[in-house]
């Protein structure tokens, strides 16, 4: 499954993949798998990019067009 959100909200916020990787304490080379879709997305990291972004999980997988978290 590709996650081609990951790829445009990490330009809207002016970040690069090892930006990103290293937030999530990994190697750039696997979060860019991420992006790709050649790697599922573990629970906790798409937990970690949620919080990051400001969005919810359900946005970046595609399940919503809503940006904002629900409260």
């Amino acid at each position: 499954m590709k996650f081609p959100r990951l790829a445009d909200l990490r330009y809207d916020h002016d970040l690069q993949q090892k930006d990103v990787a290293e937030y999530l304490c990994m190697n750039k080379e696997v979060y860019g798998r991420y992006e790709r879709g050649n790697r599922e997305i573990p629970v906790w990291a798409l937990i970690r990019l949620a919080d990051l972004y400001h969005t919810s999980t359900d946005y970046i997988l595609g399940r919503t067009d809503r940006m904002d978290p629900i409260k």
